[in-house]
């Protein structure tokens, strides 16, 4: 049945595509040209939510379920740096050599927690080090190429924890049950006036509201969390919430010690985020982290606490500045 949404699916990514090339002022030529290459990548990290797919490749051998995994991460670059003429084998190298030290961790290194967190680390500093812009040369300064990375970076990431490292109660997927959305949205709805009169407080950021448009504005906030929801808020909770939060807890022996000190640590990888040190966004980071390990600890769930995550970055993206 999946083959039939798939059309619906690639139109809705393009639909978006298109809605966002048209704020931003990005040529048509360029848009089409880089097309394929995004959904492609939104094909692969489809396949991330659909259990069925994932159990089928969890029956080959962990090497070649590696294996696949790097020819996977290069495809999407390969497909977009042909179209737009930017191909460079250094950036294929460099994509490729990332894919497969993830790909192959724990083939080549034991199931243990220092190698966990060595691959956590490993995963943030990737990120935190804007690697991907080096790699994925932009063909128009208002596209961001390494968006491709990232979702590759997340993509790759899950695939080797889920189906070669075969980690348990994540709870991880793309569509929340009723139970999680509710569950994700009442823990917004205790945080929103904490974290508002934070960053008031602080200084962070100050109630702008977007011009009103009975049209144009629930479009933003639909894009804006469903962006959220399947690209930050499924990486960040499923690698801070669904894995360290878990890991801390079982090594600290304490639900709250855990929790808390993922959180610290969750907030302590916005510093960076602008000027760094981005203190003031590290704090709210830290504060909002509390609530989204709630939310999964209560849902036993990273779609319960992604939901509570989406929430607020539209918010703040939508309605403050």
């Amino acid at each position: 049945m999946i083959f039939w949404a798939l059309p619906l699916f690639w139109l809705a990514c393009a639909t978006a595509g298109y809605v966002y090339a048209l704020q931003q002022g990005i040529p048509s030529s360029v848009v089409l040209a880089a097309l394929p290459a995004f959904l492609l990548e939104a094909t692969l990290f489809l396949t991330l939510g659909i259990e069925t797919w994932r159990k089928k490749l969890e029956k080959l051998r962990p090497a070649g379920v590696a294996a696949l995994l790097v020819l996977a991460a290069i495809a999407p670059y390969c497909a977009a740096s042909l179209a737009l003429g930017s191909f460079r084998w250094q950036s294929l190298a460099g994509i490729a050599l990332l894919a497969g030290l993830v790909s192959f961790w724990y083939i080549v290194l034991p199931q243990k927690p220092a190698a966990d967190l060595l691959l956590l680390a490993l995963m943030a500093a990737v990120v935190l080090a804007k690697v991907f812009a080096t790699l994925y040369v932009r063909p128009d300064p208002k596209l961001p190429l390494e968006i491709l990375g990232t979702a590759m970076w997340i993509r790759t990431g899950a695939f080797a924890l889920l189906s070669v490292r075969r980690v348990q109660g994540v709870g991880f997927g793309f569509w929340p049950s009723a139970r999680e959305w509710k569950i994700g949205a009442l823990f917004f709805l205790v945080m929103l006036p904490v974290v508002a009169a934070l960053a008031w407080w602080i200084g962070f950021a100050k109630f702008h509201p977007p011009a009103p448009s009975w049209t144009r504005t629930p479009v933003i906030v639909v894009l804006n969390f469903f962006g959220a929801l399947w690209v930050v808020s499924l990486g960040e909770e499923f690698f801070f919430r669904g894995l360290l939060q878990q890991w801390l807890v079982s090594w600290l022996r304490n639900e709250w010690a855990g929790l808390i000190a993922t959180s610290l640590l969750f907030g302590a990888v916005h510093l960076p985020r602008g000027s760094f040190p981005n203190w003031r966004f590290a704090l709210l980071a830290a504060v909002a982290g509390i609530f989204y390990g709630l939310a999964f600890r209560q849902a036993s769930s990273i779609r319960a606490s992604m939901v509570t995550h989406a929430l607020t970055v539209t918010t703040m993206k939508v309605f403050f500045s």
